[in-house]
């Protein structure tokens, strides 16, 4: 039941995060000598309908490499695109930072070139139950028309615990952190540019998702983050990072955590929209203000008593 009850709430975050951003035609950004993204794309992915996530591309002497692929063949294919105006090397990887599909079901259009998928082992059970839903567009806000030429691809290699890709020069360090937003989130470091990829375990100047999160080690983890030499953080959303915005992230969960415990106390399911409200009056970090209607799904997913289902 709890499942079954986190995949509702789950879909309507992804349905809000998709019907409040509407778009704009993003390009890759250098973030470093072999690094690329889209990053900071506010209100956008590249098809428009965008659910805001951050890509990576980072190019080797021999190959190429992608951290995250967007949200459907479309927007995988104008990313393709995009790579091609700055690199010919082939992208020979994907990597997943985790299973939602703003990240992830972009896959099938690099795996129709010969790309492998990598992703962390907990995250191939997720995407083959997620491409269960492909047929119901419309509950994450999509339309059928968004998702033509989709196929949910799941990894096709995996690991537990790190893993490293040599792209020919310059090496990729996947490492598992242990469950943090997802319980197969993984962080994606770059030594010789000193750039780190960390999905959405750091959100910037958005409000994050909390409802699938271990907040206790998502927390013990953006502070070991913080011992990281690299120089630039790339989130799961929002712009490019310091190590700052870790501390404020891992803040912001213990005031979160600490102010819904308190409000949500003998509350239920109905009263979330009014608690939100109060809690992003609140909470100290005023400079997170997208998608504020995550809060109340926050909410919903991990504070409030869910009403007993119909049966």
């Amino acid at each position: 039941m709890k499942f079954k009850v986190f995949k509702c709430v789950a879909v309507l975050y992804l349905a809000v995060c998709s019907s409040v951003l509407a778009g704009e035609q993003p390009g890759l950004q250098r973030i470093s000598d072999h690094v690329y993204g889209y990053v900071d794309i506010k209100n956008a992915s590249p098809a428009g309908n965008s659910f805001g996530a951050n890509t990576g591309l980072i190019v080797g002497r021999d190959a190429a490499l992608v951290v995250d692929t967007l949200v459907s063949a479309k927007e995988a294919d104008r990313f393709l695109a995009d790579i091609r105006k700055v690199t010919d090397k082939p992208v020979k990887y994907v990597v997943n930072t985790h299973y939602h599909l703003d990240h992830a079901w972009g896959n099938c259009q690099f795996v129709k070139l010969g790309a492998v998928v990598i992703a962390h082992a907990n995250t191939r059970p997720h995407i083959a139950e997620a491409a269960k839903t492909l047929a119901n567009p419309e509950v994450f806000g999509l339309t059928t028309k968004d998702l033509e030429g989709t196929t949910v691809q799941a990894p096709t290699i995996t690991f537990t615990d790190s893993m490293t890709v040599d792209l020919g020069d310059v090496t990729v360090e996947l490492r598992y952190p242990g469950p943090t937003h997802t319980n197969d989130s993984i962080t994606v470091y770059v030594p010789k540019d000193n750039v780190i990829f960390l999905g959405d375990i750091l959100f910037s100047r958005y409000h994050p998702f909390l409802g699938e999160g271990d907040l206790d080690n998502w927390q013990k983890v953006l502070v070991e983050l913080q011992g990281t030499p690299a120089a630039k953080i790339v989130p799961g959303h929002g712009p490019v990072a310091g190590k700052s915005d870790l501390e404020a992230m891992k803040t912001y969960m213990r005031e979160f955590d600490t102010l819904a415990r308190s409000l949500c106390s003998g509350k239920s399911a109905q009263d979330a929209p009014a608690i939100a409200q109060e809690i992003i009056r609140r909470l100290p970090d005023q400079q997170r203000s997208e998608l504020p209607k995550l809060v109340e799904f926050n909410l919903r997913a991990k504070y409030l008593p869910q009403p007993e289902a119909k049966k």
